[in-house]
């Protein structure tokens, strides 16, 4: 299995205690990853265009994948994914939905925008670690992203 330690992650995630969990779950994990977090949508794209607080690659960083809740406050997570998927600059990051909503029609909405996978956030601490071990093992370690081929 290929790991890319240095490739960073960008989680956007309004709960504090959903991305202190994660932290938690990923430090278990051993994930290597540089880890980044946005709270509201607009911040997604502030500091994915670099723009606002975060106008330097040094603090903003392209992801390698972006982990993405759907209910974020301002521009919500939807429209975040519509914008990113018909930008040809980010078109090809994947992008996970990471949400609480097992809302058929959420599922169906976000594949149609672009989404690359999603995955329903589990109210039990042990099916939570799986799935985020799922996305560990999948994302950040196994998948291979066009940036490191070319």
């Amino acid at each position: 299995m290929t790991t890319r330690p240095n490739q960073p992650l960008l989680v956007a995630e309004d709960s504090n205690e959903d991305f202190k969990m994660l932290q938690r779950l990923m430090r278990r994990m051993t994930v290597q990853n540089p880890i980044y977090r946005c709270t509201t949508g607009d911040e997604v794209l502030d500091f994915l265009y670099q723009a606002g607080d975060y106008q330097s690659p040094a603090i903003a960083p392209r992801p390698s994948v972006i982990l993405l809740d759907l209910n974020l406050p301002g521009i919500d997570g939807r429209d975040v994914l519509e914008r990113l998927k018909q930008d040809i600059s980010f078109k090809e990051i994947p992008i996970v939905v990471f949400t609480t909503s097992a809302n058929p029609k959420d599922v169906e909405l976000c594949y149609q925008r672009g989404a690359n996978g999603y995955l329903i956030k589990p109210m039990d601490s042990s099916e939570l670690e799986k799935t985020v071990q799922a996305f560990v093992e999948y994302w950040l370690e196994a998948n291979t992203p066009p940036s490191v081929i070319s």
